[in-house]
């Protein structure tokens, strides 16, 4: 992508005594903006974005919101509170198009198409920079040199993909560490998964035989490589070599069975993404194939944000500038829909991909059986989100009944700890809403009171709850006071029984909450599920019946904050498992751990150590090697 010019514009449209706003503001920048291309915000009072656009001519383009008649009323409520504007200026319409997309993407303005859920795609990776490559899964930036094929939909289709490659090939998948470690060979040479170059069982020669064929697979020229390996599994039989023809066999088979997961072949198409788009009761849904070397490597839904009156072109165009954002496009993209300015938006893909990109709508032949697919199974998704949206705000207007809420709850947020007799403690809090489980609002939070409260008891459950429900609800104090941006829960649910209900209570209390409603759910005896208590303020403990659909969805989300809770507490400890006792020992920075560790290969080893070992470390003198030995032997 060409340099874009950052002249922006911040300067104010007039001076007034009282403060410009909506059609005033805008006028007043007119005054003094280029014609050139570029991108604006559109700003409120409080400095949240309130739209990004891209323009060919930016004066031109903003001209228009100095007529508000000609709008629609959603464009006319965001001019109205519009109350300063941003101004970026680029060489070229599609540069303006991809800056666009990217400050959609990181500012999430309410007036624009959102794509939410945008997670990275994972890729197989065979390495470059070893003489015996490995085969591995890998996400984020291509830094690491090698061969990358993908995207793939899903870890488990990589996973799934991986394994059955280590069948067919034979590559290694361990560290290049692990490898130069290794001096025999390890149990996935035993159960024929990888061909132990390690040791030099096979030959470098061997092994790059091995990669060219796992990269001629991987790229479209499978029934090459089986007629080739075929061959030699023949010759091998005729010469008696049986035990060698049975390594072929199983590695034709291991390729077979890649092959039959293919719901979709296109051996005709080399390298596509197909992309439809169904909408449905004022939403939408976008689903995507990645073809790949005429293989499908799966297929991903979205559920794009977007206002009711947004056209299906507009939703089609604002999708493929914000998945296309981090991604590198491949040279075709079947569409469902036509976009509003396939142009630029051609011109901008191709510029990101630095290969020409084509956007097609096919009307006869493969490509259009192909999208008819993608259109069915994007259909399919957005019913089963419609219909599970409706059973979701069906129980969310039960749970309201059943805790005498004034209306069901829009954000539901559920706490619970995690700890082993105190050490590792950690909060949890999972949020919940009508469309289920918001995953990129879950939090995590490093108790500290038992480092910074010396009435602090480990193990502690209502301190830690305490301290969590303070960080939490004094940031959000902080940075929503006005409860605008949708951060504030109608609902706080306690993993917990009395004791966690007045614990917050307590801290609601001593910051000023009193809008907010709380329950706490208790296991039942033996903590059976079915039986479990609701606690709640002034009001006496009660249970709801064991088949009751409310009991259940709260289970639900009890569960899930347990989960989260759990599985983050478990990855907390093993980490300070595997943290090096060095770290402890003051004096010791990562040079001098370096070098201990590499002369001596472990931290068991450096304990294990004499005096006069340590002091024959490069870079270790006298009263360090002391510090260190003193640090291990305590008792001496």
């Amino acid at each position: 992508m060409a340099e874009i010019k950052q002249n922006q514009i911040v300067e104010e449209p007039g001076i007034s005594n009282a403060p410009l706003k909506g059609v005033d503001v805008i006028k007043g920048y007119l005054k003094s903006l280029p014609s050139d291309p570029g991108v604006y915000r559109m700003i409120n009072l409080e400095g949240d974005v309130l739209y990004v656009g891209k323009a060919k001519n930016l004066k031109k383009r903003v001209s228009n919101y100095a007529h508000p008649g000609r709008q629609s009323i959603r464009i006319q409520r965001m001019i109205n509170q519009t109350r300063s504007m941003e101004f970026v200026t680029t060489h070229t319409e599609a540069e303006a198009l991809l800056l666009e997309a990217n400050l959609i993407k990181k500012l999430t303005p309410r007036y624009n198409i959102l794509l939410r859920d945008d997670k990275s795609f994972p890729y197989i990776l065979i390495t470059g920079d070893h003489a015996y490559p490995q085969v591995l899964k890998y996400r984020g930036t291509r830094k690491r040199k090698g061969e990358y094929f993908g995207p793939f939909a899903s870890a488990g289709a990589v996973n799934q993909s991986l394994a059955i490659l280590q069948r067919a090939f034979l590559l290694r998948s361990c560290t290049d560490a692990v490898f130069a470690s290794r001096t025999r060979p390890c149990l996935l040479y035993q159960i024929k998964r990888c061909s132990a170059p390690c040791v030099e069982i096979t030959t470098r020669e061997a092994y790059a035989r091995l990669v060219e064929q796992a990269r001629s697979f991987l790229t479209g020229r499978s029934k090459t490589i089986q007629k080739q390996l075929a061959e030699e599994m023949q010759d091998l039989s005729e010469n008696l070599q049986f035990e060698k023809a049975a390594v072929l066999r199983d590695r034709i088979k291991a390729m077979t069975n890649i092959q039959s997961h293919q719901d979709i072949q296109a051996p005709n198409i080399d390298e596509a993404d197909i992309i439809a788009l169904h909408m449905e009761a004022g939403q939408a849904c976008i689903q995507i194939f990645f073809l790949r070397s005429g293989t499908n490597y799966g297929n991903r839904a979205y559920f794009p944000a977007h206002t009711a009156d947004a056209l299906p072109e507009q939703i089609m165009e604002a999708f493929l500038g914000q998945f296309y954002a981090n991604k590198i496009p491949p040279k075709l993209i079947l569409l469902s829909t036509n976009v509003m300015e396939k142009r630029v938006l051609t011109d901008a893909l191709s510029e990101r991909a630095g290969k020409r990109v084509d956007l097609r709508v096919p009307s006869r032949g493969q490509k259009r059986g192909l999208v008819r697919l993608a259109l069915e199974n994007a259909r399919k998704a957005l019913n089963r989100r419609l219909v599970e949206s409706a059973s979701q705000r069906r129980l969310l207007d039960g749970l309201a009944e059943k805790l005498g809420l004034d209306h069901a709850p829009d954000r539901i947020e559920v706490y619970d700890n995690s700890h082993i007799s105190g050490t590792n403690a950690i909060g949890a809090m999972i949020v919940s809403g009508p469309e289920g489980f918001i995953k990129n609002a879950y939090r995590k939070f490093n108790i500290r009171a038992d480092k910074e409260d010396t009435e602090f008891q480990p193990g502690d459950d209502y301190a830690m709850m305490r301290e969590v429900l303070t960080r939490r609800f004094a940031r959000v104090q902080k940075e929503d006071p006005d409860r605008s941006r949708g951060q504030w829960p109608d609902l706080v649910l306690i993993d917990g029984g009395a004791g966690q209900l007045g614990a917050t209570l307590e801290v609601f209390g001593e910051l000023g909450i009193a809008d907010v409603s709380v329950a706490a759910i208790a296991n039942g005896p033996d903590r059976n599920a079915g039986r479990e208590r609701m606690f709640l303020p002034d009001r006496a403990p009660f249970s709801l019946d064991s088949r009751d659909p409310v009991l259940y969805f709260l289970q639900r989300l009890r569960d899930e904050a347990h989960r989260f809770a759990i599985g983050t507490h478990r990855s907390r400890r093993a980490k300070d498992m595997k943290r090096s006792p060095l770290n402890e020992i003051q004096g010791i920075g990562s040079v001098r751990k370096k070098a201990l560790l590499h002369h001596f290969g472990s931290a068991r080893a450096i304990s294990e150590a004499g005096l006069a070992d340590l002091e024959a470390v490069d870079g270790i003198s006298r009263s360090i090697a002391e510090r260190v030995y003193d640090w291990f032997h305590p008792e001496d």
